[in-house]
């Protein structure tokens, strides 16, 4: 049974899952334009971060990073390679959401990539009733990059 709970960036197993993660976007575009947070930024203030785990297994994370005091971007979106398709992402996606929607939040918007790897990801997105949407916050057009909003 998959449990959501905070990311306890103390356990070896959050921080590989997390580092698993970075390594998988090196080969999906340039350095300049991959824009997954490193382990410290997932610690700074006005990020929030959980863990899906399956049996003492860490399969998934996702992550809220605020951009306005109700704006904010969804972070670190993974789910363990060989439990992709079980509906772990979809289950992190709603929880964030829910978690967003409980504080006031109105909008959440993500940065995915544009290439065939992210294809599911934004298919997911799409489905969750994200639209895309031109860059945000810090973001510029990029080639490797798809910018997707949604209202809560």
């Amino acid at each position: 049974m998959v449990t959501i709970v905070p990311a306890d960036f103390a356990d070896v197993r959050v921080i590989a899952f997390l580092e698993e993660h970075l390594r998988d976007m090196e080969p999906t575009a340039p350095k300049e334009s991959r824009h997954a947070l490193d382990l410290t930024g997932l610690q700074a203030p006005g990020v929030r971060v959980w863990t899906a785990q399956d049996e003492g297994a860490v399969v998934g994370t996702v992550a809220l990073a605020a951009l306005e005091d109700d704006h904010e971007e969804l972070k670190s979106m993974r789910s363990a390679p060989a439990r992709r398709g079980q509906g772990i992402g979809r289950t992190l996606l709603e929880y964030a959401l829910d978690d967003a929607r409980s504080r006031g939040v109105r909008s959440i918007s993500l940065e995915t990539g544009s290439g065939e790897f992210f294809a599911a990801a934004r298919s997911l997105y799409l489905r969750a009733g994200f639209e895309e949407c031109g860059p945000f916050g810090k973001y510029r057009l990029d080639p490797h990059s798809v910018y997707m909003t949604r209202q809560l």
